[in-house]
């Protein structure tokens, strides 16, 4: 019915200006990274609308920004892994540093990270990001861990939590026998890390799979240990649920991930977009990362680690089908003899 409206208008003489609809910024994002409150603010300021959509899994991430060729959304909030994968498909779109101001109040160690460019392009903004250290129990371990290697000391045997997840786990693993890159196993390496992964099976008392997962357990049996896949989240969780625990980042470096901002093909505004990387690094956004959510943001000293400390930034894995099938096999050894 709408294209009868204007006709009609004219017949009876109402003819007026259109009402124009606001120009939409379609972000997709995870829960957390946009409080209803900061989104108004940028709706406010720019007078437009955002329509903000969120998920729960890389792999969720993937498909639905790389779907009609990435022209779904403007903006993404994605991992530095995951980026690889946009930009190998040409669906991450150069990102023009004048147009945020506010990129020269992120930290040092965020200022050149050499997964966000490519051909000396600029593709990612960094946002938020969490280390996995490890978290251990001030009743059980008297004394600080200093290495990840501790994971397996058989004087916790029984007593250690780790996490559920064949990529990670296998690049911990990788840490812990000192190779050089823990994303990218050669065959022997990976035959290798499969042995201590065994190894690490007999000493773990479960691996779980979500934070909550981890009070539930340490609040009813004795943990010593714990890899934090959930950083800082998962410390912040478990204090108040009254925990006496400790962090620390091993002396081999934590694995970390780090969610960016990055413009797919779908913006029709790019300066929008750009503005909305930039408001996002604000004051006022990057606090409520840290108050709201237990995130560190890129603007500010973590609580939870030092500039000293050695994060690696997740990367691509060289088989991750690889992977995911020998880890499904290795925590099947747990529930019977034998791997």
């Amino acid at each position: 019915m709408r294209r009868f409206v204007a006709p009609l208008l004219l017949i009876f003489g109402l003819s007026s200006p259109p009402l124009l609809a606001k120009e939409v910024l379609r972000v997709l994002s995870w829960p957390g990274y946009n409080e209803p409150e900061q989104v108004r603010q940028f709706e406010q300021r720019y007078d437009v609308k955002v329509e903000v959509s969120y998920v729960g899994a890389d792999d969720e991430l993937w498909l639905r920004g790389s779907r009609n060729q990435g022209r779904n959304f403007d903006v993404v909030a994605v991992n530095t892994a995951v980026l690889q994968r946009f930009i190998d498909h040409g669906l991450a779109v150069p990102i023009d540093i004048k147009q945020i101001p506010n990129a020269k109040n992120q930290l040092a160690r965020f200022q050149q990270i050499p997964a966000l460019t490519r051909d000396h392009n600029l593709y990612a903004m960094p946002y938020a990001y969490s280390e996995m250290g490890l978290i251990y129990n001030r009743q059980l371990v008297k004394t600080p861990p200093k290495s990840i290697a501790e994971l397996w000391n058989p004087a916790y045997k029984n007593q250690v939590l780790a996490y559920d997840g064949s990529a990670h786990n296998f690049s911990v693993a990788a840490l812990q026998l000192g190779y050089k890159n823990p994303f990218a196993l050669s065959q022997q390496e990976t035959v290798n890390a499969v042995s201590k992964l065994v190894e690490l099976r007999r000493n773990v008392y479960k691996f779980y799979k979500t934070p909550e997962e981890v009070i539930e357990i340490y609040q009813s049996q004795p943990i010593a240990l714990i890899y934090a896949n959930y950083g800082s989240q998962q410390v912040n969780l478990l204090k108040k649920s009254g925990a006496d625990i400790g962090y620390i980042i091993p002396k081999e470096g934590a694995l970390a991930w780090l969610d960016c901002w990055a413009i797919l093909p779908g913006a029709q505004n790019l300066k929008l977009a750009h503005a909305w990387i930039n408001f996002t690094l604000s004051k006022e956004m990057s606090r409520q990362l840290v108050e709201q959510q237990g995130l560190s943001n890129t603007t500010q000293a973590s609580k939870t680690s030092n500039p000293t400390d050695k994060l690696i930034w997740l990367e691509p894995v060289e088989n991750a089908e690889e992977r995911a099938s020998l880890w499904t096999r290795i925590v099947a050894g747990h529930k019977k003899d034998g791997y």
